[in-house]
């Protein structure tokens, strides 16, 4: 897996509450087990009409960066990982909301994509500063776990710090289990025929 420590970029604003899984990642594009391809199908009902066209109503359109800036409760609905598969293929390392589905949540922190939860409020300046200056770069600070762009200040949020530890490192969870591994052996030694074990 990618490390994350420090991520500075651009922003792409999608200021849109309540945005759920089948909006990020429609169901009908789940039909393998592979995590390639799925940034494809990224929010492909928002980008694409009915017959396959781009759309005019894109919100995506013409904007770049690795950090998502959403509205609040993102990724609610199913509990589809493909979610996080999607915006993770997509290019996007971080996503900024007020509040997260916990199983969005989990899933993200599984797949190297930081979820960064912030105060309603701040969300609300990060967002007024992004419609007048689209090019505002956002920096996120893992280790210091805090958010901040000009304009918006910064702010603190909150991590499962098992998690934050796997992110800055790179691990996954059998990774940091096999970072251990001779620990791991070694108690297998010393407890090797030991009654109850």
């Amino acid at each position: 897996m990618d490390k994350i420590d420090i991520i500075e970029s651009t922003a792409v604003l999608v200021p849109v509450d309540n945005i759920d899984t089948d909006q990020i990642i429609p169901a009908r594009f789940l039909k393998t087990t592979s995590r390639e391809g799925f940034g494809e199908k990224l929010f492909y009902d928002w980008r694409y009409d009915a017959d396959g066209t781009p759309s005019r109503e894109n919100p995506l359109a013409g904007q770049k960066g690795v950090i998502l800036v959403a509205g609040n409760n993102f990724g609610c609905g199913s509990s589809r990982e493909h979610a996080a598969w999607a915006l993770h293929d997509a290019g996007f390392k971080a996503v900024v909301s007020s509040s997260f589905a916990d199983i969005f949540r989990n899933n993200a922190l599984n797949n190297c994509l930081l979820p960064v939860k912030v105060s309603e409020a701040y969300l609300e300046k990060l967002t007024a500063v992004l419609k007048e200056e689209p090019g505002t770069v956002i920096r996120i600070d893992l280790a210091a776990q805090t958010i901040s762009a000009p304009g918006a200040g910064e702010e603190k949020f909150g991590i499962n710090g098992y998690k934050k530890e796997c992110l800055m490192k790179g691990y996954s969870d059998i990774d940091y289990l096999l970072a251990d591994r001779a620990s791991i052996i070694e108690y297998e030694a010393r407890t090797e025929g030991v009654a109850g074990h």
